[in-house]
């Protein structure tokens, strides 16, 4: 996915080819990211604040986790058909994710973001955990990734 394009022109780009293929799960999936960015880009103009590839990013992980979540309730309660039809949704969003970073990856990103932040306790979580986002959005499971620097700073 090429950075200097905007994300939406992206999505509506694919969109208008899923249409053309008959493809419904994928045109589904890709309004709903639309609508998702409209949103936060609604958001931001009321806020005066420009949506950033990092927020829309976040925003596009943030749909991954909702549908997994609902997926494994899905399974659990014998709606196999609700469940394949969130994983479905899940593929097509994840296409616009960068590839997701490995956990030794994210240790090593964890100790380059302390190591740059000069964080010596466990109060300077926060400016290193801020750190990692503004590298690494949409690469990593920040609450995984919190927990990898917590431990770094307290142990």
């Amino acid at each position: 996915m090429p950075d200097s394009a905007p994300l939406r022109d992206i999505v509506a780009t694919q969109m208008k080819e899923a249409m053309k293929g008959g493809d419904k799960v994928r045109v589904g999936a890709l309004r709903l990211i639309m609508a998702a960015l409209k949103e936060r880009e609604i958001e931001g103009r009321g806020a005066g604040k420009i949506v950033t590839r990092a927020d829309e990013l976040a925003l596009l992980t943030k749909m991954v986790k909702s549908r997994q979540e609902s997926a494994s309730i899905y399974a659990e309660a014998g709606r196999k058909e609700l469940a394949e039809q969130e994983n479905a949704e899940i593929k097509v969003i994840s296409e616009f994710l960068p590839k997701q970073m490995d956990e030794a990856a994210v240790i090593a990103a964890a100790k380059a973001a302390i190591a740059s932040t000069g964080a010596a306790s466990i109060k300077d979580m926060g400016r290193v955990v801020n750190a990692l986002k503004e590298a690494h959005a949409g690469q990593m499971d920040f609450a995984k990734a919190s927990a990898i620097v917590k431990g770094l700073l307290t142990g």
